[in-house]
């Protein structure tokens, strides 16, 4: 980190806050831009989590022990684009289909749209997603484990296990990262190799990432390019991307 990064990490310690508007005072010579891509930085490294308007501190989110993010303060990141990528995942939901709807606050913004869809069974690892779809007419199951109070969602040995006996024909995943290099990637190990299983299992994948993941890898990769059919986004990726997806046969949307 240069000086001025610095410097904004360690206001971010003292106030737990930081405002675009006030950093642009604090340093009148530098872009907007560039304090945008300081905050970038910061979250990248673990540092921040960026709002609209600034950044806050990851330690007011911060679990003992735990280095997600709290899934609430998820939830409320980049809004449109989840609701974009919710909408065009939708018309992939077939009915009568065994469908994995994986935990994430993505996801979960498919789940809400999916209340009025009949004859499906829906199999979940995400708590909140379950109570969502179990008041529809589906059969909705939701796999044991040990629940993450930062992600909402069990997994473990117990998920590991329940989840061998189930036949899957799609997949809906989420990812906290993405890399050509890397694959789709997440923070936890214990959810990494779940999502692993799921992958394998399914007969078909689709994984929703929004365009603010792309290039920003995670500590465990869970599955490949080659390892998905689709791939939906708010916006398409940049043809490098893209010429690798095409590579794949993978569609994105």
């Amino acid at each position: 980190m240069n000086q001025r990064q610095l410097q904004i990490k360690q206001m971010l310690d003292v106030a737990q806050e930081v405002f675009l508007k006030q950093l642009r005072t604090v340093f009148p010579d530098v872009s907007e831009m560039t304090i945008r891509r300081d905050l970038i930085l910061l979250e990248d490294m673990g540092y921040a989590v960026r709002t609209h308007g600034g950044a806050v501190s990851i330690n007011r989110f911060k679990k003992a022990g735990e280095d997600e993010i709290e899934y609430m303060v998820r939830q409320a990141e980049n809004v449109d684009r989840k609701a974009i990528i919710a909408q065009k995942a939708s018309h992939f939901i077939e009915k009568g289909r065994s469908v994995y709807l994986d935990a994430g606050s993505t996801v979960m913004c498919l789940a809400k749209l999916l209340t009025e869809m009949k004859g499906c069974t829906f199999i979940t690892s995400a708590v909140n997603t379950a109570l969502k779809l179990a008041s529809t007419d589906n059969s909705v199951i939701l796999l044991g484990g040990t629940v993450n109070p930062n992600t909402v969602a069990c997994s473990g040995p117990e998920a590991m296990q329940m989840l061998e006996t189930m036949n899957i024909d799609m997949a809906v995943m989420g990812a906290s990262g993405f890399s050509v290099e890397k694959g789709f990637s997440v923070s936890s190990m214990y959810d990494a190799k779940l999502k692993t299983r799921i992958v394998e299992k399914a007969r078909k994948t689709i994984i929703l990432v929004d365009s603010s993941k792309i290039e920003r890898d995670k500590a465990y990769t869970f599955c490949e390019l080659k390892d998905v059919d689709i791939w939906v986004c708010d916006s398409m990726p940049e043809e490098s991307v893209l010429e690798k997806c095409r590579q794949y046969n993978v569609l994105v949307i």
